[in-house]
């Protein structure tokens, strides 16, 4: 294990800058990274991150960007931190590499909503750290837009350095017998006939018994901001689905009576499989909410969801429901009325949700499922959130404003009060600034909360 250490501690010695503390751990023999410059000028902190990521090939090391701090520790100790990270420091990103590679195959996959999406399958090239051998192709339209075939020479890169995706297609390199890409007709793994809403671009396989889809629904139910049930991931779900322990999530529920069944299957051990028991009872705990956008309504978020239970506080009440009383409910439109009431209409999702009520689940909003809170500073008051937050995903901190009384929409408009803007921020912010919206960072949400809830 190698490294480089960036920061000096001390409980007994006034320390005075960043720089001299750098400069005592080298003299106490620790690694200290040496490419770094003291600036006097913001053009001069810019210029020098530019020469940073034009060195960032020659190093031994993989980086993405370099970290702007400021110099002095008293002025560091006021400007203090948050949850995650220091305000005296920023992140200057550097540009996406890049990297050629060949297209070899295209696959079709099919998720749990029975969405067909197209995935690259790609010669495998070393990329910002990573080897890189898929990347996702989103719709048939976004392959006919950039005229994505089988054996192409594309460019790829990663997405914030994450996420690959194929930026385009050497022309000059492409040979005759690469043709364009068909649309699939039939559903690549059940062969069902693929249906193509109105006004959509995706494809989708209608058979609910298709095995891509009972994987991915369970996966989902299971999913940390689901049911939260640890230890059941895809590899395990695949592995029940593919045996015939789980038919739908609610099977889950059902697995203890199949205890030795498991334990029989190759690599699981008695703890791991009790692990994952109890983990599965556990999750019986969870608010109607949760459990709620766990069984995978379509358009149905974790925070329409929790909606739809504050408003109908049961599942019966909501399974009654007509579109016209769901399109009543604040911010719940025709889309989402329409995709609510045909899950219900469906006998298989009705049996499911019974199944699911004698394992013990919770399809009632309890009073203690709701935090009783005094008037705050988010009462009353409409936020919306947008780019990418660093203490929490959006749907958790929404779920935060709406317990202390605030009110979360999808879009920027004059009754809105506040637009929370995250990393990365873009029409909405833009919006929020032409009418004269109150635009709070993240770091002045945490500091909300945190007086609110102390």
């Amino acid at each position: 294990l190698n490294n480089f250490v960036y920061t000096l501690i001390s409980i007994t010695d006034e320390l005075k800058s960043h720089e001299e503390n750098l400069i005592i751990l080298n003299k106490l023999g620790f690694k200290v990274n040496g490419e770094y410059k003291k600036c006097s000028s913001m053009e001069e902190v810019i210029d020098t991150c530019h020469k940073f990521e034009s060195m960032r090939d020659e190093l031994e090391y993989e980086i993405d960007g370099a970290v702007i701090k400021v110099n002095s520790i008293a002025q560091q100790n006021i400007l203090g931190s948050i949850a995650k990270s220091p305000r005296w420091a920023v992140a200057f990103k550097f540009k996406a590499k890049q990297a050629f590679t060949s297209v070899n195959k295209i696959v079709w996959q099919v998720g749990r909503t029975g969405a067909v999406t197209p995935v690259a399958e790609l010669e495998p090239v070393l990329l910002a750290g990573s080897t890189i051998s898929r990347a996702t192709l989103h719709n048939y339209d976004e392959i006919k837009r950039k005229d994505i075939r089988e054996g192409d020479r594309v460019v790829i890169e990663k997405g914030g350095d994450v996420i690959p995706k194929i930026v385009s297609v050497v022309l000059s390199e492409r040979k005759k017998k690469n043709k364009p890409v068909k649309q699939p007709k039939l559903c690549p793994v059940c062969k069902s006939p693929l249906f193509n809403p109105p006004d959509e671009v995706a494809y989708y396989c209608e058979n609910t018994e298709c095995s891509a889809q009972i994987k991915g629904r369970i996966e989902h139910f299971a999913s940390r901001t689901a049911m939260d049930i640890e230890g059941l991931g895809e590899a395990l779900i695949d592995i029940f689905v593919d045996n015939g322990l789980l038919i739908t999530y609610a099977d889950i529920y059902y697995l203890n009576e199949r205890r030795e069944d498991i334990i029989a299957i190759e690599r699981l051990g008695k703890k791991s499989v009790d692990n994952l028991l109890n983990a599965i009872e556990e999750s019986k705990n969870k608010p109607f909410d949760k459990v709620l956008f766990a069984i995978g309504i379509r358009y149905v978020g974790a925070g329409v969801a929790r909606k739809l239970a504050d408003h109908f506080n049961t599942i019966d009440g909501l399974i009654n429901a007509s579109e016209e009383d769901l399109i009543s409910v604040p911010e719940i439109g025709p889309s989402i009325a329409k995709s609510v009431n045909q899950f219900f209409i469906n006998k298989i999702n009705i049996g499911i949700i019974k199944k699911l009520k004698a394992a013990g689940l919770k399809f009632e909003l309890n009073k203690s499922d709701s935090i009783q809170v005094k008037e705050n500073f988010f009462t009353g008051k409409t936020f919306v959130l947008t780019g990418r937050l660093n203490n929490f995903t959006r749907e958790e901190a929404g779920e935060k404003i709406i317990r202390l009384g605030g009110k979360v929409t999808t879009s920027v408009s004059q009754s809105t009060d506040y637009l929370i803007a995250g990393e990365k921020s873009g029409s909405k912010k833009n919006k929020a600034n032409e009418l004269g919206i109150n635009i709070m960072t993240e770091g002045d949400l945490v500091i909300k909360l945190n007086n609110t809830v102390n």
